[in-house]
């Protein structure tokens, strides 16, 4: 069966599955993201202030988070809009890493920044407008963070495969693929949370793919809901967006969890992170089997 995939998505080698290569496992501070454990990416959208950066970072960890998500550059439909606190943004999520140990994800919008935001960064964030752009890939690239590629409003998984492969062709094989929906013709949600594209992914290929339940969904209520099926159908991770107050925030409010809301959700994906966990590790221990054999 697998052979019809590599049909499929011939275009893009490097980033299928094969004999001697079932899993990238991307080492970030002192945690693998891909490997045995579900990681969980979490903060605000925006960073906003020192107090509800570090507030959000303190909260996270405690339930479980690994990673702080927070927008220093935010790319957005209107001009009229925030637009993140650039710099200082970065300095602000350097400080939270310093004082929670959390890894810091974040997006970078132009190649002229990759290494500004690398400076400060673990994880460089490709954003789903952004994952055409070839030069911004390239030289995210080549600042040798591992990058967190966001599967793009209207492209294809095997679109997200090319964005991915080129990464890989310029020399970056830490490339993390992220679903976070997709516009149809469905007005209920802000986006179609493809989450049988997360099973064919990691069917597929072998990078790790997080699922992203607050840009999928739009809607406070559902991110719980929707971060359960990513689970199941087999993510490595989640990223989510986590606010002190989400009625006060300065963007996508509506999708924030407050802190509450956020312990009662991965209390709620314990039993379901925990199934996947044990199945990840046997399928790695039998992997690890059969390179040894083979060896």
């Amino acid at each position: 069966m697998r052979e019809s995939w590599q049909g499929r998505f011939g275009e893009t080698p490097g980033v299928l599955k094969g004999a001697s290569h079932e899993q990238t496992i991307v080492p970030v501070l002192d945690f693998e993201i891909g490997g045995s454990e579900f990681i969980t990416m979490a903060g605000p959208c925006s960073v906003e202030t020192e107090a509800q950066l570090l507030s959000t970072a303190h909260s996270v960890r405690r339930a479980g988070a690994r990673i702080l998500r927070g927008g220093a550059f935010k790319p957005r439909t209107s001009p009229y809009s925030f637009q993140g606190l650039g710099l200082d943004g970065l300095k602000l999520l350097a400080h939270a890493r310093h004082e929670t140990g959390l890894a810091i994800v974040t997006e970078v919008m132009s190649e002229t920044d990759v290494d500004l935001v690398a400076e400060y960064a673990d994880i460089l964030q490709i954003g789903s407008r952004n994952m055409e752009n070839d030069s911004l890939i390239v030289a995210a690239a080549r600042s040798g963070r591992p990058m967190l590629l966001k599967r793009g409003l209207v492209a294809t998984v095997a679109d997200l495969f090319r964005a991915a492969q080129l990464a890989l062709d310029y020399g970056n094989p830490n490339v993390i693929l992220c679903e976070r929906g997709i516009r149809t013709f469905e007005t209920a949600m802000r986006n179609t949370f493809d989450a049988a594209s997360i099973a064919v992914m990691k069917h597929v290929s072998h990078l790790p793919v997080i699922a992203d339940p607050s840009h999928a969904t739009g809607r406070r209520d559902l991110v719980p809901f929707a971060a359960r099926i990513g689970v199941a159908a087999g993510a490595d991770g989640l990223i989510v967006e986590v606010h002190p107050d989400p009625d006060t925030a300065w963007s996508d409010g509506d999708q924030s969890l407050d802190f509450a809301e956020f312990d009662a959700m991965m209390v709620s994906l314990a039993p379901w992170i925990a199934l996947r966990e044990g199945e990840m590790r046997l399928r790695l221990e039998n992997n690890l089997d059969v390179a040894e054999v083979a060896g």
